[in-house]
């Protein structure tokens, strides 16, 4: 911990990047190369759609499945489900959360998306799918390195996994379909249903969600929790990342034409992406500081809602658009601009920390659960 208070610049980039393990300290790295090995695979197999594609699970390919299955799974099995009753005497903080998760959050990607990408319905729609997809794990590793409240984010994270299986499909039906209706904006022929949300919901992440919340439970009925997340986590996890990147593959063998021919399409879904992390760190940190929350629940405030389930919403735009769809890849490259910039975020934060003043300790990573 005394790196992470180190007051000059050099000593706390080094401190941050020293905590993250080799898979997370790397994956933008680790994207990139499943994108690059997947345009690859793209020009070399010219009929892998069609084996891909040969058996499905409610419209999406058997193997993509796994891999979307692979990558909930770890994630879901470590939230802190028993400690979600810590949160009665935090009102203020639980209300600030709901708020910013899931009213404020959709809706500046929904005006973000329509504002910067109002001639690409589809990747307008994959990064709607995004902006409500809240984050559940990867905020785990922002919060602690930036020595926010663990014990907080780790009860936000569980209200943020039940809250996404009862309000994600009814949310991505009124900000896909219902609201644009509404304004009058024209959504070119995309529409969506609410069943085939809440149906990918439920099975790519109602499912790994039972089994991660068994495991844990199971797990530390039989063993504790000193077993359960210092041995049996920090195997499971890495399945999570491999699980993403053999996506990424699959994604991008599928989409490798339509890259290679409009090689700004990436850049268009980027830039929404930026200034939503950015809005929403600064919104978040604004008012974490305005209720006099602390500098701890202020950041684990800020990263909890600037962060994303980018795992969800590859779900859920492969389960309904397809694996080959312009939605798809919007969620795809969410996780490569979302990593190098919570990153950067992290470092603002521990900046902004001494204008909080001295706050209590109780953040840190010796208290955090490994994580993929």
């Amino acid at each position: 911990m005394s790196e992470l208070r180190a007051s000059s610049g050099s000593s706390l980039e080094a401190a941050v990047i020293g905590r993250l393990k080799a898979l997370d300290r790397l994956l933008p790295l680790w994207i990139a190369l499943a994108m690059a090995c997947g345009l690859g695979l793209g020009e070399l197999i010219p009929g892998l759609g069609h084996a891909l594609g040969a058996v499905q699970i409610t419209g999406t390919s058997l193997p993509i499945a796994i891999g979307l299955l692979a990558m909930m799974y770890p994630v879901l099995a470590k939230v802190r489900y028993e400690e979600l009753g810590a949160l009665r005497g935090q009102r203020g903080l639980f209300a600030s959360s709901l708020i910013l998760n899931w009213l404020i959050g959709p809706a500046l990607m929904f005006a973000l998306a329509w504002l910067l990408a109002p001639d690409q319905p589809a990747y307008r729609t994959g990064l709607i799918l995004v902006g409500l997809a809240r984050c559940i794990a990867m905020v785990l590793i922002w919060s602690d390195l930036a020595c926010a409240d663990g014990e907080a984010t780790a009860v936000l994270v569980a209200i943020n996994s039940l809250f996404q299986i009862l309000a994600y499909s009814f949310l991505g039906y009124f900000y896909i379909t219902l609201l644009p209706q509404w304004l009058g904006l024209h959504a070119q022929g995309f529409h969506i249903g609410l069943w085939p949300v809440a149906r990918t919901v439920f099975i790519f992440l109602g499912v790994p969600f039972a089994a991660g919340f068994l495991t844990r439970a199971a797990g530390l009925r039989a063993r504790g929790r000193r077993w359960y997340e210092g041995r049996f986590l920090p195997h499971i996890g890495p399945v999570a990342l491999y699980g993403l990147l053999f996506t990424i593959v699959v994604l991008f063998a599928l989409q490798g034409h339509q890259i290679t021919h409009d090689p700004l399409a990436v850049a268009r879904i980027a830039l929404p992406l930026l200034v939503y992390f950015a809005v929403m760190f600064s919104v978040s940190f604004a008012w974490g500081s305005a209720l006099h929350l602390g500098y701890e629940r202020t950041a684990t405030l800020a990263f909890t809602a600037a962060s994303n389930n980018f795992e969800l919403a590859i779900a859920v735009a492969i389960g309904v658009f397809g694996v080959t769809s312009g939605q798809a890849l919007a969620g795809t490259v969410g996780p490569l601009i979302e990593v190098p910039v919570l990153v950067g975020l992290v470092y603002v934060s521990l900046w902004l920390r001494g204008r909080f003043g001295q706050s209590r300790s109780g953040g840190g990573l010796a208290a955090a659960a490994p994580l993929p």
